[in-house]
């Protein structure tokens, strides 16, 4: 008689078995990276606005004549160097001397809306 040697059938189906299990958990997990990336991109922006108005508030503090006086969200965008990307909005309430305003940023990346970061 042969010594033959390999898998037997019942273990290359259980191995077959394990992969497909592993692709179906891990596949949604790659697909939503889309969404992801665009929410981090909104979060940028919004970091980038926060940081704007936190440089330019304190150059107003320090003298007047500089920054840029801000009196609604959307004057936070002139603080930012080169504006804002195109498709990016600000919104929020009137911002008075002494109080912190939250502005939202959205962007419009198809049919979904984001809403980023808070600036304060």
């Amino acid at each position: 008689m042969k010594n033959e040697s390999g898998f037997t059938l019942i273990e290359l189906v259980i191995v077959i078995v394990i992969l497909g299990i592993l692709a179906a958990v891990a596949i949604p997990q790659f697909i939503d990276l889309r969404s992801d990336a665009q929410t981090a991109a909104v979060a940028g922006v919004g970091g980038a606005l926060a940081s704007a108005s936190a440089i330019n508030y304190a150059a107003r503090v320090a003298n007047t004549a500089k920054g840029v006086a801000v009196a609604n969200c959307a004057d936070v965008t002139a603080a930012l160097q080169g504006g804002l990307p195109s498709g990016y909005g600000v919104a929020g309430p009137a911002i008075s001397n002494g109080s912190a305003g939250v502005c939202s940023v959205t962007a419009s990346f198809g049919t979904a809306t984001f809403t980023g970061l808070g600036i304060s």
